[in-house]
């Protein structure tokens, strides 16, 4: 009687570990599947990330442009509205240029053009580069102060 309970109890144990086995396996398929969305949902993620940073860069050149060509008109404006002679008419004469070529250039190179154009100023001079940030900084500081 002995050994047949203790033959039960092997089949009892071996059936357990058989559905140990089976469970452990159920598990590990359920994982890597798991791994598997994961990855498919970051990539998702990280594709409509991408997307949508360059639409704002889209919209930001735009926006740059648009700019510009707002202050180009506002020099057309101001030269034709403002005096024509004297000392007031050749300051009047100088701000409208200003303004017109800053604006064709705005229009034309937009926000890249004008990051490139100050990184190759800030290279080809450093030292009063560095001197403005320093002073940018200590007004900056000032300004925040209580």
């Amino acid at each position: 009687m002995a050994s047949q309970q203790h033959g039960k109890f092997e089949g009892g144990a071996s059936a357990v570990a058989d559905k140990s086995k089976d469970m452990a396996s159920g598990v590990k398929d359920m994982a890597s599947g798991a791994m598997d969305k994961a990855k498919e949902m970051a990539s998702s993620v990280a594709h409509t990330a991408g997307n949508v940073a360059s639409a704002v860069g889209r919209k930001a050149e735009d926006a740059t442009s648009a700019m510009g060509s707002g202050i180009k008109s506002l020099g057309g404006t101001i030269r034709e509205q403002g005096p024509h002679s004297g000392m007031l008419g050749s300051a009047t004469s100088g701000v409208a240029g200003a303004l017109e070529t800053s604006g064709r250039y705005l229009e034309e190179h937009g926000l890249s053009g004008i990051g490139e154009d100050l990184t190759n100023l800030i290279r080809r001079n450093p030292f009063p580069a560095l001197l403005v940030g320093i002073g940018v900084g200590y007004l900056i500081a000032r300004a925040t102060r209580s």
